[in-house]
């Protein structure tokens, strides 16, 4: 795990279970997660608050060979050079983040989690587009772009 902090945050909930599942709002897509997160943040980009709709984004990482879609095919879009992200095509929910940068990686929107209280953020990244309006009122590590 990349983060000491993250494990501390998910200690109980790892302890308890090793798959974590989830979907989209209507339910035609559902996937399943197994084993340890690499870590969860909340990001602050102009192309994620567009994305979802709201001014932040908060999502979880895990290996890409760990994630599995279990019902449908949500439909992808490149948002931007090297990142494709998916949704489900009827009820729009954003669902996961991939950067051919990372290509064993993949991000999962934290709220499409049936539990999304499992793993609460640990940082906030690209600071450096966050609304002017939003005030945090958290202590987690705050980075001007992605973590270090």
């Amino acid at each position: 795990m990349k983060d000491a902090l993250a494990k501390t945050a998910w200690k109980g909930s790892l302890m308890s279970q090793s798959t974590f599942e989830g979907g989209c709002s209507c339910g035609g897509i559902r996937y399943r997660m197994s084993g340890e997160p690499l870590v969860s943040g909340t990001c602050h980009c102009r192309t994620c608050r567009r994305t979802c709709g709201a001014p932040t984004l908060p999502f979880v990482t895990f290996p890409v060979d760990r994630f599995e879609l279990t019902r449908g095919k949500p439909l992808q879009f490149h948002s931007s050079p090297h990142v494709t992200r998916s949704f489900c095509g009827v009820c729009g929910t954003p669902l996961t983040y991939h950067n051919d940068d990372h290509a064993d990686e993949i991000d999962v929107m934290t709220c499409t989690l049936d539990d999304p209280e499992v793993f609460p953020p640990t940082h906030h990244i690209w600071l450096t587009h966050k609304l002017g309006w939003l005030q945090l009122a958290d202590k987690l590590p705050k980075y001007d772009r992605t973590r270090p």
